[in-house]
């Protein structure tokens, strides 16, 4: 691992050069755009890259896993439930309005409200104000993880977001997939502002002139974003010079970048599952734990690892990687098609049955091709399987209505910690919490959510390592939904476009730190 970002870049700008005299464009081409302007819509690896672009957090992980200060510039612990943060003075929204503790208090409160958001804010009592430039964050217990936490609040400009838009609508209303002003506008910290955008086609920034971070050795004046879908023509557009930076990079064109004399290839193990969920509320028979079982078994996620992500994923038996506090290294991929058929017999399903499936097809590495796999595999067991993949921005939707028997997700612990995954993925669903937002199988079990609520307390590694690891065993046992692989991470670049310096395993590059040469 490296050092954190602001120390790894070199000092371009304190040698006293100007940023106008090696401003530079950078074009850059992602599987798809960000689906909102605003930051608490969503809460997604692209919703994130954008955060990190346009605004700001109180503080940011480090590549090596540490922290490192952003908004707010240090921070202390008051008592054992109370983290006190003290505000950089000076720092300006792209509005031109001041930062103060009262915007982060108005997004403190707006991301309570959020569906995707406020589960990672459960344990959190209040956020209280002490003057214009310190706030408390104090938690209903002792909890581990408040500057994990910390990473998500992003302030929003409360004065810009106060008053109605144009349709009469509050600004600061917040609705997922809805066309709203926070939507649409954005006032945040951030190196870049959004200067245009057609959603789906293209997305211009450029450089706040009134960033605060004046030591950063960031060198890019603006950036002109393009999603760009397929693989294989975001890597050709690499090639030909039409754009200087793309990601992800299908496992299948590593090789065409590393062997191309103008570009590189940067890579990193990721901690990303892919999953498929089985919903039980739609199909009777998944409330059968056999039946799950006997999919897990069907599915031959070593083999999709090695065939279709080309060995650039690890398969997985569990939620959380190796290095998380859950991991349990007893848990493996278990494919056995001879055992998934005596499942299936025993559970009175041996003739099978028929299901939908959804999935992404520009969300994931290799999605599309990872559901047709999955698919294929289950006919084994005389399920079959009514398959349809989509853009990523009409798979959200269909997903949130859980439009479909099996759907897709992929998730990167929000925290860095094995708990997450559970909160989101695997929790009895619970719209006033939060939790198991993500839970389109509908799979529950009060216990699991117990011992993960029980860990938020735990400031005792061990312990709470414990109380996760047996989290990930009943989850296995119970066959809770159907573990892939742990996806990870390639990005490609002209070889003037320093990025090795500024991605990291949470997947969002910190591009205002970007040198250009």
């Amino acid at each position: 691992m490296k050092r954190g970002v602001a120390i790894l870049a070199g000092a371009v700008l304190a040698a006293g050069l100007s940023l106008g005299a090696q401003a530079k464009t950078l074009k850059m081409a992602y599987d798809a755009d960000p689906v909102s302007m605003d930051p608490h819509e969503q809460l997604s690896g692209g919703t994130l890259q954008y955060s990190h672009m346009v605004f700001d957090p109180l503080v940011r992980w480090t590549k090596d896993l540490g922290m490192e200060p952003r908004l707010a510039e240090k921070w202390e612990r008051i008592d054992d439930r109370t983290v006190r943060f003290f505000l950089r003075k000076g720092v300006k929204f792209h509005s031109g309005n001041s930062m103060t503790a009262a915007d982060v208090k108005w997004t403190w409160d707006r991301l309570l409200s959020s569906p995707d958001f406020k589960a990672i804010f459960g344990p959190f009592e209040a956020m209280n104000v002490i003057d214009d430039y310190t706030v408390d964050l104090v938690t209903k217990e002792p909890f581990p993880l408040v500057l994990n936490a910390a990473t998500y609040i992003f302030p929003m400009d409360s004065k810009f977001y106060s008053g109605n838009d144009e349709k009469g609508e509050p600004k600061a209303t917040l609705k997922k997939h809805g066309d709203t002003f926070a939507s649409r506008n954005e006032s945040g910290t951030g190196p870049f502002k959004v200067t245009a955008r057609q959603q789906g086609v293209r997305v211009d920034f450029e450089r706040f002139a009134d960033y605060w971070d004046k030591q950063s050795p960031g060198n890019v004046s603006n950036i002109v974003l393009t999603p760009i879908k397929e693989g294989p023509t975001r890597v050709a557009a690499l090639l030909s010079g039409d754009v200087d930076f793309i990601a992800p990079v299908p496992p299948t064109d590593h090789d065409r970048i590393k062997q191309n004399e103008g570009t590189e290839l940067v890579t990193m193990p990721g901690t990303r599952i892919i999953t498929l969920q089985m919903n039980q509320e739609r199909v009777e028979a998944f409330k059968d734990a056999r039946v799950r079982q006997a999919i897990v078994y069907a599915i031959n996620n070593e083999a999709i690892a090695s065939k279709i992500m080309r060995g650039f994923a690890t398969p997985a038996g569990q939620q959380g990687p190796k290095g998380y506090a859950g991991y349990d290294a007893s848990l493996q991929p278990r494919y056995d098609l001879k055992k998934a058929k005596q499942l299936m017999k025993d559970a009175g399903y041996e003739k099978g049955f028929s299901i939908t499936m959804m999935a992404p097809n520009n969300r994931y590495v290799n999605d599309a091709k990872i559901a047709e796999a999955a698919a294929n595999m289950l006919s084994k067991i005389n399920i079959k399987v009514d398959l349809k993949t989509m853009p990523k921005a009409q798979y959200w939707p269909e997903f949130d209505a859980r439009a479909a028997d099996m759907m897709m997700i992929g998730w990167h612990s929000d925290t860095e910690d094995s708990a997450n995954f559970t909160e989101f993925l695997t929790a009895c669903p619970n719209k006033e919490t939060g939790w198991g937002q993500y839970n389109s199988g509908n799979y529950c079990n009060p216990e699991v959510d117990k011992l993960v609520q029980d860990s938020a307390s735990e400031t005792d590694p061990a312990k709470r390592a414990a109380m996760l690891q047996q989290v990930e065993r009943t989850l296995y046992e119970e066959a809770a939904f159907v573990p892939l692989h742990w996806q990870n991470l390639a990005w490609g670049a002209r070889k003037n476009v320093k990025l090795e310096a500024v991605v990291n395993v949470m997947d969002f590059p910190y591009l205002g730190d970007l040198v250009v040469e």
